[in-house]
């Protein structure tokens, strides 16, 4: 993987964490189907912070590498090569997607109290907004957390669940529906909420097949719990708006790791098909193997490139970005995918026992297809935004030749 286009601060830090990944990270990493142990990590990310690598999408105030979003990919896909990577250089979800959002959009004592332990990797975080049936999921104008205004401050009522790196976190970002107040609209409010706050409570573990999200993915119930005024975040009422500055650059993080990961896949195959020998031959002179190998460069190159289109608009138009970063989101996940899949299927019998990691990845990747919203839902909405700007074009006189004007008869 080469970007030569990169500028040399960027491509200094690319290859400054592609080497210690594949030199330090990978040989720390735990056996299929383990979780990385909490004193390796800080063993691992201290090792990080001393090669300059820690923290990449933070700004450099808050100790990170200072990289705007244009510039993620390459090293985020450096760092999701290994499945405790993104963990090491502290640039995982959820915590990736609550300090880019933290920094857009908190308040100066928020951010002291919040950013800069979370960037230093001192604490983790975590996002509260699904719910259980019938509440918020798919659709998060079904949300049913309740936050009242009190004196002084908020009480939050609800039920959470999936809620990724509870176990352990520091803080939840709360997404409650919040009633019209003080001239806000009824709407959806953000509230920063201390994990060790007595309205709070983590319940039921969810057990997935993923293990690289520190913390799980429990149940979260919030009862009657107090928050200040100083722990909304953002505006009151404005909470789903502000959730789109989260969620377009997350959905296009998720791609970067695991578009990593995918290349370490290819990478496992690409040797196995060197070595082994079979009918004469090596097992990658043979045509169904190139076909797989070839299927999974094209899928790993158009996913390297709409990431790459996508972070470009994210950063000159973010609204444009985060619609864009929805199609990332599905094309990535899927062709993630079937290149670890293919991977597997070209190692054969030890692609799916422990002797390789390929079964774990699958593992890992498979839940991407469900996490920030199933690919349904999002095929859904760009199909109404699809149909949308087309109705619009129509409207605005827009014709392609040989089409038919609606409502006349005969030809244009």
């Amino acid at each position: 993987m080469t970007f030569t286009h990169l500028p040399p601060d960027v491509a200094q830090l690319y290859a400054r964490t592609r080497r210690f990944v594949r030199e330090v990270v990978i040989d720390a990493e735990p056996a299929p189907g383990d979780r990385l142990h909490r004193a390796t990590r800080e063993r691992l990310q201290a090792a990080a912070k001393d090669a300059g690598v820690f923290a990449p999408h933070v700004p450099k105030e808050y100790g990170g590498q200072g990289l705007s979003i244009e510039h993620w990919s390459p090293v985020l896909q450096e760092a999701g090569y290994s499945p405790i990577g993104p963990s090491v250089l502290n640039c995982m979800a959820p915590d990736e997607g609550n300090m880019h959002m933290l920094h857009l959009i908190a308040t100066e004592d928020q951010k002291q109290r919040h950013l800069v332990p979370l960037a230093a990797g001192d604490i983790r975080s975590c996002f509260a907004m699904t719910e259980p049936h019938p509440g918020a999921g798919s659709d998060p104008a079904a949300l049913r957390t309740k936050a009242v205004r009190t004196g002084g401050g908020w009480i939050i009522d609800g039920h959470k669940r999936f809620i990724s790196g509870a176990v352990g976190a520091g803080f939840v970002i709360v997404m409650a529906r919040t009633p019209a107040v003080d001239g806000a609209p009824e709407g959806a409010t953000m509230f920063l909420v201390d994990m060790a706050d007595p309205g709070v409570r983590v319940g039921e573990a969810i057990h997935t097949v993923d293990r690289a999200i520190d913390g799980g993915h429990p149940h979260l119930y919030l009862e009657d719990c107090f928050v200040p005024d100083e722990a909304v975040l953002g505006e009151v009422g404005l909470g789903f708006r502000y959730a789109q500055v989260r969620l377009g650059p997350a959905r296009l993080t998720h791609c970067m790791r695991w578009l990593g990961l995918a290349r370490r896949s290819l990478d496992i195959a690409l040797d196995r098909a060197e070595t082994r020998e079979l009918f004469g031959g090596s097992l990658g002179s043979l045509g169904l193997a190139q076909e797989l190998i070839a299927e999974s460069v094209i899928d790993i190159e158009t996913s390297d490139a709409i990431i790459t289109k996508t972070a470009a608009l994210l950063h000159a138009d973010p609204k444009a970005g985060s619609a864009m970063s929805s199609i990332a989101k599905v094309h990535c996940s899927e062709a993630i995918f079937r290149v670890v899949d293919r991977a597997v299927q070209i190692c054969g019998g030890d692609g799916v026992s422990d002797g390789l990691p390929l079964a774990q990845y699958l593992s890992e990747v498979r839940p991407f297809r469900i996490y920030d919203g199933p690919n349904e839902t999002h095929k859904w909405a760009i199909s109404r935004r699809a149909s949308a700007g087309r109705r619009a074009a129509v409207q605005a006189g827009e014709r392609y030749r040989g089409d038919a004007v609606v409502g006349r008869s005969g030809g244009v």
